[in-house]
This record gives C-alpha cells, structure tokens and sequence, in this order.
C-alpha cells in the first residue's frame, strides 16, 4: 500500500513530482498502474505529459455517502472528485464545478470541509444540489408533509396516466400546485426545497420506490408515446404509489449516512456556497483567481440531450427551458470552440497556482479522445497540462493504454486532464 494514499493532504502544495511518484506506485485495489505519454500542441509550444491508467477510485455501487444518490444524466461517481479534493486542497478553500449537473463536486467538497461553487445552464441543477447542502431533520420533512393537502383539487395533466395511477397522479399535481403556489408567494424555504428535489427523484423509474409504473429512471423520462408502448409491451397498468410515502422512504435513504459532524458543519458551508443557473462561459460574479480547485465535467460531444430527458422534472418544477442555454455539440469543432470559451472563464476565475480536473469520459468506444483535444485547448488558454489520468474500471480490457477499448458499451473510463494556472 503506498504510504502517502493515508496523508493526501500533503499534495496540496502543488508539488508533482509527490503526486505523479503516488500515481505510478497506486495499487489499492491490486493493480499495477500503466504509464504512458502523450503529445501535444499549444499555441506556441508543443509538450508532452505523463498518463497514468489504473483504478484509482472503486468501481461499487453505494460506496458514497448516501446523499450523492440523486440521479441525473452523464454523473461521475463521488471518488472522482474526492480524489482531487483530498491531494490538491486543504479545508475551508474553495472549490468549483463550471458544469456541475447533480452537484457531486459541490457535494463531496462540502462534505470534505471546502467551500463549494457550482454553474450549469439547466436551472434544474440548482434544485437539485442546494437542499442537499443543508438537509432538513426528518422531523421537519415529516411534519411539513402533514401539513401539504395532498387531496387539494389541482389541475390535472391527464396524458400522465401512462405513467401514473389516477390518485398518485392526483396526489402529484396537487403537490406541484403547493410547491408553485409557496415560490410564487415567497414562502419556499429549504424544507419545501427538499421535498421539491427528492419528488423530482422520485417521479418515474424502475421499482415500487417511484411514483410510477415501470419505465425509465427519472434522469432519462421516455414520451407519453414511448410509455403507452412500454406498457402495452410488459402488459402492465400503473398501480396507486402513495407519493408522502415514498418522498419520506426516499429522504430516510438520503440522510443514513449523515453524520453529526456533517450536521455541524454544513450549515455554514451553506451558506458560503454560490451557485448559479447559467452558462459558466461568463460568469461575472465570480472575482479572478478567488478559485482554489476546479474539478468538472462537461457534456460530451453528441451524447446527452439534457433538455429532452429531463422534461417530466422541468414541468414538474415549473420550469420553461426555452431560455437555458442548452445545447448538443454533434461535431468536435463546434464542441471546441464551447469549451475554448469555457476554459477561458476558468483560467480566469482560478487563483495562481490552483488546478483543474477537466475530465471528458470516453465516447464512441474510445474512437473520439476529447482529451487530446481538451489539453490543446487547455494550454492555448494559458493552463499548463500536468498529467492524464485514466481512470479503468476491473470490466475494461486495458491492452492499450491511450485508447481504452470496453466490453460493453458505455462509458467505463474516466479520462481526467490535469490542468495546472502559472503562478505569475
């Protein structure tokens, strides 16, 4: 077992020659790490930087605090970000995801005593990650669910029978109403907030812990015209889920793993954290260089469409999204120039010295490598690239280093460039 995995703490000095020794001596989970290198071109210099392949974080399911599980399209695991927290910050310093979905680095940052900063277009990510920075006790969620009428007469969307029972769907529209009625009168505080982001969770799936029959889960909801199908095929008829039930089953899973230290401690974080609904090429509010740490993801080239899938939350939550600047990059020049513009804001927003963990994830069973292009792009705007870290899962053939190949489809490789800002 390599020493320094038990003080990571001790990389937050920037010092790469500690972080890239731990990289090639990893062997946690029994592997010995690959090492390779790649080329590459800047503006005015070409470079080359090490690549590291192994499995750096676990491959299980529920190896996360319990917090995390809140789905949403195209999500990395917790460990990701955790990786890089751990070695490249310290507590109390800042750390920012431009592209932050769910909210996972928001999450694990706060949970690992940093300050956490998020931006996405969808607004819908804001209502999924705030309440969960601050959870409610299980008292107050229970007693504010006695307290809605989930038998108050609302208006109903009847082509939702094909996912819903008549009387959960009466329940959910009577929900939805509350919900709007309290943001509309500026009554919406963090326990509304709660139960808004666990329904949104909640609204279709795969098992009897989902306020519909068999379908999809909620990150990906099918057309009423795909459901009709569905059920037609499997022969089924939506049965009656009752939606305080699950919503309190749901926030009991959340909260399992909270500690009271956590309870403590998020609070404040809390209330440093900022969060916006826009696009992170132009993020004004944020000041130069107040970033310790970026780590983040963004949408792969023509892969999710983030708008579509997510329809039955967004009128769920009463959002509009013709406004969100939501799109499908279907070349890699039009999703390079996108990325250009958004690395650019980082390496503003990012303090001398600082990193950022810019990890693109593998399309195309390895055909496209977004990461050639994103440590081009990364070093034209000033950054200079570190390190490649491939992340492989025990399911991956790992034969060729640079170009992972699955044996199934999907994405089963984490492929993370390493950016370090020049401290001057």
């Amino acid at each position: 077992m390599n020493h320094l995995l038990d003080r990571p703490d001790t990389l937050a000095t920037g010092d790469h020659v500690q972080l890239h020794d731990e990289l090639t001596a990893f062997n946690r989970f029994g592997r010995a790490t690959v090492c390779d290198t790649q080329a590459g071109e800047g503006h005015t210099s070409t470079f080359r930087v090490p690549i590291y392949l192994n499995e750096f974080w676990t491959a299980k399911q529920r190896a996360a605090n319990r917090l995390h599980e809140i789905s949403y399209r195209a999500c990395f695991k917790p460990q990701l970000p955790r990786f890089f927290i751990e070695r490249l910050t310290k507590p109390g310093e800042i750390v920012f995801d431009p592209f932050m979905g769910r909210g996972t680095t928001l999450l694990e940052a706060a949970l690992l005593g940093r300050i956490p900063y998020g931006c996405d277009a969808n607004p819908l990510c804001t209502r999924l990650i705030r309440p969960r920075l601050n959870p409610p006790s299980l008292r107050e969620i229970q007693d504010r669910l006695g307290h809605i009428d989930f038998a108050a007469k609302a208006p109903l969307r009847e082509d939702l029978l094909a996912f819903y029972h008549p009387h959960t769907l009466q329940q959910l529209c009577a929900l939805r109403s509350y919900l709007i009625a309290q943001e509309s009168k500026g009554a919406f505080d963090g326990v509304d907030a709660w139960i808004q982001m666990v329904a949104l969770n909640r609204l279709t799936g795969h098992s009897r812990g989902f306020f519909s029959v068999y379908t999809l889960p909620p990150n990906q909801a099918v057309t009423v015209e795909s459901q009709l199908r569905i059920n037609e095929r499997l022969n089924q008829c939506p049965e009656f889920r009752p939606i305080p039930d699950l919503i309190l089953a749901k926030t009991k899973s959340l909260l399992r793993d909270l500690t009271e230290e956590a309870r403590d401690t998020l609070p404040a974080l809390a209330k440093q954290a900022r969060l916006f609904a826009n696009s992170c090429e132009a993020v004004p509010a944020l000041a130069d260089g107040c970033v310790d740490l970026i780590i983040t993801s963004p949408p792969f080239l023509n892969v999710v469409d983030y708008a579509s899938d997510n329809w039955l939350r967004n009128w769920f939550a009463g959002l509009d999204l013709q406004t969100a600047q939501l799109s499908i990059h279907r070349k890699l020049p039009d999703w390079e120039a996108t990325m250009s513009r958004a690395l650019t804001e980082m390496h503003r927003v990012l303090r001398p010295g600082g990193h950022l963990a810019f990890e693109v994830g593998e399309i195309q069973r390895g055909r496209i490598r977004l990461e050639e292009s994103a440590m081009s792009l990364g070093a034209r705007v000033g950054f200079e690239p570190v390190l490649v870290l491939i992340n492989s899962q025990k399911f991956t053939k790992t034969a060729n280093c640079w170009g992972v190949r699955n044996n199934d489809l999907g994405t089963n490789t984490n492929r993370v460039v390493l950016f370090r800002k020049a401290d001057h």
